[in-house]
């Protein structure tokens, strides 16, 4: 096991790593434990309470934070014509139809996010392979695929961010930076988990937020109780 720098080490001294915390105490301990000499980004990882092989218990989607992640986003837009027009206006960093799709093939990976109009997606859909295992293939369910590239742009560019459980059944997303006011981060966080409660397969059984668990770039894991979230979320 590698060892652990003094940073981390004195960070594992401010709290009980085995409690469970309130949403609004683990932010306040995740804010002290980042100590980096940059902005860190604030890390939510949840353990889900669902087989992920099985195809009716995939969770998947996507959110807009009220506060965004703090990182600027790189969009890239596969449509022509009018659309190709429309995303540029609406702020797309990069627009292209084929050429953009040929680009990407010959190793260009420079984007954040791909948006795509569903008559492109003969195209996009060549690109899978690529796309896929980086998470950055368009798809109608967390409205990447889409005519209405002009709102899709705008959410993106306004903080929206894509959950989805991976084949350990967690999911994980940023939340904020470091440098976010405590509230702005527990608003982040409300939203976030919020959108995974409700994505809830109806086939999943038993408890469903299995463990939260909040942290920053560089800093040691807080366990955030479950119980605690949904009684929060219920009171709002």
């Amino acid at each position: 096991m590698a060892a652990r720098g003094k940073r981390y080490e004195e960070a594992l001294g401010l709290y009980d790593r085995h409690q469970l915390y309130s949403p609004s105490e683990a932010i306040d301990l995740v804010k002290a434990t980042a100590k980096a000499g940059f902005d860190e980004t604030i890390e939510l990882a949840v353990k889900l309470g669902i087989d992920p092989k099985r195809s009716d218990q995939q969770v998947r989607g996507a959110v807009v934070l009220p506060h965004g992640t703090g990182k600027s986003v790189r969009v890239a837009v596969f449509a022509k014509g009018e659309k190709a027009k429309e995303a540029e206006e609406a702020g797309a960093d990069f627009v292209g139809a084929e050429e953009l799709a040929e680009k990407v093939q010959g190793g260009w990976m420079d984007f954040d996010v791909a948006v795509a109009t569903p008559d492109m997606m003969s195209v996009v859909g060549r690109l899978g392979r690529i796309l896929g295992p980086r998470g950055l293939m368009p798809n109608p369910k967390t409205g990447t695929v889409t005519f209405e590239v002009d709102r899709a742009i705008k959410e993106i560019k306004a903080g929206k961010v894509e959950y989805r459980a991976d084949k350990t059944a967690i999911v994980h997303v940023a939340i904020g930076r470091a440098s976010f006011e405590k509230k702005k981060l527990l608003e982040n966080l409300a939203v976030i988990l919020d959108a995974l409660i409700k994505a809830r397969p109806a086939a999943a059984r038993g408890a469903y937020l299995r463990s939260v668990v909040l942290s920053s770039t560089m800093g040691p894991g807080i366990r955030v109780s479950p119980v605690q979230i949904v009684a929060k979320l219920t009171e709002e």
